[in-house]
């Protein structure tokens, strides 16, 4: 809204891109840091017990009952806000991310909401992995239908970037593709979000990643391997309140912990990136910026299907790691939190580095 005020009052500095990244993300960081201790406040009152621990986690967490939970709606707010006041409010690149992270964000809550009024340490207290599956479905159903309608006519549609200007004509199964992309997304953010400060630090290398596709997207001639899409300037703003809000929120997020992200926020963050990587077409780098977080995602897969096959052979139930997601399977090694946190985050900065690697030179 400011940007289209400025512009139309003769301001053409809000025509930039990173004017716009930068006013977004200032207002969002603003936002959580503003608003952060009060809303913790009132996130203690109305929660009272807060998140129940979950008996499937180490007995270390037992510690951290009774801190709050849901912290993902004020990362939400923030983001919308912000994105609000800079984005060019025409473009609709802007308006479907936007959709992605309150969607998604709307799941999480619920499923928040269950956890925290139940009150109970079993991890299916939420709402059941059947119904998120199917409602995110229909989720990616509607945004993908939207996505493509944002790709440029000189564009295939239904389509799947690869690298080096090859594109893959994909028809009905860009949909089952879209699943993958988006709803790995956001449940790969969603089982990341397990330790403090965790999901914030991994979070942030690939929003990097993100933000040199757009301008790449947005320039032609700056990256050779990625294609000009005028409609993706409607991200920069977006992309500048998601920076800002996942930095602030770390704030109150880092060791000890005054708050958890909770589902909403995961889920929402998750939903988000990855809607905005197909709106880029940089799918891929964006599952390679991710690398962190898709293993800590298939540890969990590995280790309940190894367990569900040796259990069905052989009567009694294996397991790969000690403990699944991945950061468990550490914590049970000994590993003190802080360190997974450092050495996962330094890993997630390698795996980024590779796609801006690739983003360039693929």
């Amino acid at each position: 809204m400011l940007t289209n005020y400025f512009l139309d009052s003769g301001f053409s500095f809000f025509a930039s891109g990173w004017t716009q990244f930068a006013g977004a993300f200032f207002v969002a960081f603003v936002i959580m840091l503003l608003f952060g201790r009060s809303f913790i406040r009132a996130m203690q009152t109305i929660q009272k017990k807060g998140q129940p621990i979950s008996e499937n986690v180490p007995d270390a967490h037992r510690k951290k009952a009774g801190t709050p939970t849901m912290g993902g709606i004020l990362i939400v707010v923030s983001i919308v806000v912000a994105s609000l006041l800079f984005m060019p409010i025409y473009n609709p690149t802007g308006w479907i991310a936007l959709a992605a992270l309150v969607m998604f964000g709307g799941l999480g809550f619920i499923d928040d909401y269950k956890k925290v009024t139940s009150q109970s340490v079993k991890a299916s207290n939420g709402l059941s992995p059947l119904t998120r599956l199917v409602v995110e479905g229909v989720f990616v159903v509607i945004l993908a239908y939207l996505i493509n309608k944002t790709i440029p006519p000189y564009i295939p549609e239904y389509s799947l970037a690869i690298g080096a200007g090859m594109i893959l004509p994909l028809g009905f199964l860009y949909y089952v593709f879209a699943y993958f992309v988006i709803c790995g997304s956001a449940n790969a953010t969603n089982i990341t979000d397990g330790l403090d400060g965790m999901l914030a630090k991994l979070y942030l290398p690939v929003l990097v990643v993100m933000v040199v596709a757009l301008y790449g997207a947005t320039r032609i001639g700056f990256m050779d391997t990625v294609m000009f899409l005028s409609m993706a300037s409607g991200l920069y703003a977006v992309l500048g309140a998601a920076f800002g809000a996942v930095l602030g929120f770390l704030w109150f997020n880092a060791k000890p912990a005054s708050i958890f992200m909770g589902d909403v926020g995961s889920l929402a963050l998750g939903g988000f990136i990855g809607t905005v990587a197909m709106l880029l077409k940089s799918e891929l780098i964006m599952g390679i910026a991710a690398g962190m977080m898709v293993l800590i995602l298939l540890s969990s897969f590995i280790q309940t299907m190894y367990f569900k096959a040796t259990r069905k052979f052989s009567g009694t139930g294996r397991r790969v790691f000690l403990r699944a997601p991945l950061h468990h399977h550490f914590e049970e090694l000994g590993w003190p939190e802080t360190k997974i946190v450092e050495r996962f985050f330094v890993i997630s900065i390698l795996f980024s580095g590779l796609a801006l690697v690739l983003l360039k030179f693929a």
